[in-house]
């Protein structure tokens, strides 16, 4: 029959179950195997073919035949699981119930009525149909789910098959052991089976289905309640599911040992169509919804790192229920955590590869997934963590994460991309590792829209945040916190920052320390206490190299003594909130001495108007993300209690507001006792005090910098005089070699802050990582116009 025949009918079933009144029987097959016996539709055709408003008016008016269509779809799945497919019929009504049943699964879960359908049991419904069956009792979900992991591992279907002979001694599905069967060569696994474009497609098809199956959590709206967990996740990541092991490690071996580039032909994606992405992408969306899981509720599942074994450990404490979870933060083989590494610093490094030489290889779309799945990684197993700061592997992370900082800071659609980078950013920073690290030279010249520079990849990434500042978007403000403070994390370990990078820093502080920005709001200040913090750390441990910096601090010292003078009387504060309103741009942009930017860069670009872009619930403010430890002599992090520390500015920052609005004066709670020192006039608006103004003023940490300068800016002024000079490369020679031993106060602590595990960010990432896959599924568009609540689709 013609696929334009078998579409005919395919169409005509749809048809004749929309428009009957009456209830058909389940065991009427004669009518359901319309919907997948005789037809071969692609996923395309079913969404074509079955369209929304058909499958709504079916669930309102005859919902017993939608109850029935799903019941028998599901049968039809467990039948060939059972069976093992292994006839091209089979395979072909498997195919089919799998992609009907995509279509429908989001009109079930938009409608709370519905929604415990696929949890209920269907009498009768046992696998032996029999009453004394006791598979009775199992959920439609549960057999559904079971069924599709199953056929995830069915010789000839999904993977290859290990037997010779095909006649008579086809494997017995359930005496197969799943785990010689792993999809791809790495983790656990050392044997890299034939590539099967056939089997790549049946199993992307089947983890199209069970993506749908879990988006079920995007029908729900953002609750606080980390409790709330995905029932279908739950199931398919517990001991029912025999196949969780050996599934786990396929997806993430898939996803790790991708390379788009081919296999060493340059431009071979221009020759061949590459049937492996998509199954790359299905496996990481599905790898990272199965690890959705939140850390701060849970005795965290790691270790230090010291153990050996088998590829998952055995002798670590038993950790979550969710076996994804589990069995990701018990690898701990050095070798695995080298593929991991390499595969997704490959991965995340492609669309830098893409600038310099283009069309050398695929171009892949799904930075966004590896960013969450490298987040949970590093969470999840810290004995990971360490091994990725170990080396300078970690900058092949670092320099894609700063590439997609920069290019999307103007695009609103992207600002989710913002938040995860800088992150992933903070969570490594609040190891001594990645400070060291950042001393590396910084060669690779992907083409950027930053200034040319010569200097370290702490250079690099200074000038990526200054950019981001000074030239990203109003949403991006509540994030400054965050780049700040990886700023400060990591300058006790600086050893010489380039001119252009400690230009940067001195501007951040002039554009941070305008009387109008201090006084426009109500934790404002908190960014010059940072970036002191930055100036102290450096001068106290890294004076030696950094004569950049010294040099810069003395030609801006003026700057330092305006904030040792900051007025703080109610005249000069309306003063300095006056000039607030003849320029409203968030910093000047001018004065930073931006320079030519690199050859061959784009500008970054705002989003085409029309984007499409998931909302975003408000991160967690500083304070709850982070918590503060003090660096000892010998090397050794303790947690210090909140109120144990004198340095920080005062009290906590507030949470950061949610993706949509700019700052405002408003403070959360942790806020009470700074607000009574500043006044709400009527309109609740908030208003700067001369009190509140004193607070913060008398607590600048400003003594180490008034020492240096008082000690530095005599001498270089006499060399400037004595030889006549205008340079400043004698100056700097000056500088390279003076000391300031025993002229300073005694150095300070080091103060780290640490990222911690929280719901709020648990949440976050919840919501940002579906956000991603609605949007990222378009063919077909299995989401679109379906009724989420976890987040809205709004048009940039």
């Amino acid at each position: 029959m013609g696929s334009a025949d078998s579409k005919l009918n395919f169409r005509k079933a749809v048809i004749q179950l929309t428009t009957k009144t009456q209830p058909v029987e389940a065991t009427d097959d004669a009518f359901w195997d319309q919907f997948w016996a005789d037809t071969a539709t692609s996923v395309q055709d079913v969404f074509a073919l079955v369209p929304a408003a058909e499958i709504r008016a079916v669930r309102e008016e005859s919902p017993s035949n939608l109850a029935t269509l799903c019941y028998k779809a599901v049968e039809k799945l467990v039948q060939g699981a059972e069976s093992g497919c292994h006839t091209e019929k089979e395979r072909q009504i498997v195919l089919n119930c799998c992609r009907l049943l995509t279509r429908i699964l989001p009109y079930i879960f938009e409608d709370p009525d519905w929604r415990g359908f696929f949890w209920s049991t269907v009498p009768g419904a046992g696998r032996g149909g029999g009453d004394e069956d006791d598979e009775n009792a199992r959920p439609l979900a549960e057999s559904l789910l079971l069924a599709v992991t199953d056929l995830l591992f069915c010789p000839d279907f999904t993977v290859q098959s290990h037997r010779r002979s095909t006649v008579d001694t086809a494997e017995d599905i359930h005496s197969i052991d799943s785990c010689e069967y792993i999809w791809e060569a790495g983790v656990g696994f050392a044997h890299s089976p034939q590539p099967n474009y056939i089997h790549d497609l049946n199993r992307t098809e089947l983890l199209k289905l069970l993506l749908t199956c879990f988006s079920e959590a995007m029908y729900l709206p953002p609750s606080s309640d980390s409790s709330n967990t995905n029932p279908w996740v739950q199931f398919f990541c517990s001991t029912e599911n025999r196949h969780a092991l050996p599934l786990f490690t396929s997806l993430l071996n898939v996803v790790c040992a991708y390379d788009p580039v081919g296999y060493g032909i340059p431009y071979n994606h221009l020759l061949f169509s590459d049937y492996r992405e998509p199954l790359v992408e299905e496996a990481a969306q599905v790898l990272i919804v199965t690890l959705d899981y939140d850390s701060s509720t849970s005795s965290s599942p790691t270790v230090d790192g010291t153990t050996t074994g088998t590829a998952m450990d055995d002798v670590d404490p038993p950790g979550p229920d969710n076996l994804f979870v589990n069995y990701l933060s018990r690898i701990h083989r050095e070798e695995d955590f080298q593929f991991i590494l390499k595969g997704v610093a490959r991965l995340l490094s492609n669309p830098l590869v893409q600038t310099y030489l283009p069309n050398s290889a695929k171009k892949i779309q799904f930075h966004q997934e590896l960013l969450v799945l490298f987040w949970k990684l590093c969470d999840f197993n810290k004995k990971f963590l360490f091994f990725v700061l170990k080396s300078s592997d970690v900058l092949d992370i670092l320099v894609p994460i700063l590439y997609f900082l920069n290019d999307a800071r103007a695009d609103q659609s992207r600002v989710g991309l913002m938040h995860i980078g800088v992150f992933i950013l903070l969570l490594l920073s609040g190891e001594r590792n990645f400070g060291v690290r950042l001393n590396k030279p910084y060669s690779v010249r992907v083409p950027m829209d930053i200034p040319v520079f010569t200097g370290t990849h702490a250079d690099l990434l200074i000038i990526v945040f200054h950019k981001i500042i000074t030239s990203g978007h109003q949403r991006l403000q509540p994030l400054f916190d965050c780049l700040l403070t990886i700023v400060v994390n990591v300058s006790p370990y600086l050893k010489s920052l380039s001119m252009v990078a400690a230009n940067k820093l001195l501007h951040l502080l002039e554009a941070f320390s305008t009387t109008w920005f201090l006084f426009s709001a109500v934790q404002n200040h908190h960014l010059v206490f940072f970036l002191l913090e930055v100036f102290n750390n450096i001068i106290q441990y890294q004076f030696d190299g950094n004569s950049n910096l010294v040099y810069a601090v003395i030609r801006k010292r003026n700057v330092f003594h305006q904030l040792a003078n900051l007025p703080t009387d109610s005249q000069s504060i309306q003063k300095g909130l006056q000039r607030k309103k003849k320029s409203p741009e968030p910093i000047s942009r001018t004065n930073s001495q931006d320079g030519v930017s690199m050859e061959g860069s784009r500008p970054a670009a705002p989003a085409e108007p029309g984007t499409l872009k998931a909302s975003l619930v408000a991160t967690p403010g500083i304070d709850k993300l982070t918590e503060k430890s003090q660096v000892s002599e010998d090397g050794t992090m303790r947690s210090l209690e909140p109120e144990a520390s004198q340095l920080s500015p005062e009290g906590n920052p507030p949470a950061a507001l949610s993706d949509g609005e700019p700052w405002s004066g408003e403070a959360s709670h942790s806020w009470r006792d700074r607000r009574r020192l500043s006044s709400a006039s009527s309109s609740g608006q908030w208003t700067p005090t001369p009190d509140w103004v004193m607070s913060w003023k008398s607590k600048l940490p400003l003594q180490t910098i008034m020492r240096l300068l008082q000690v530095l800016v005599p001498q270089v002024e006499k060399i400037c005089i004595d030889k006549g000079l205008t340079d400043e490369s004698e100056i700097l020679k000056f500088l390279q070699h003076g000391t300031l031993v025993g002229l300073l106060p005694v150095p300070h602590p080091i103060l780290i802050r640490k990222y911690q595990a929280n719901s709020g960010t648990a949440m976050w990432f919840r919501t940002y990582m579906w956000g991603v896959i609605y949007l990222r599924n378009v063919d077909p568009p299995i989401w679109y116009d379906t009724d989420v609540k976890l987040f809205e689709i709004q048009r940039v």
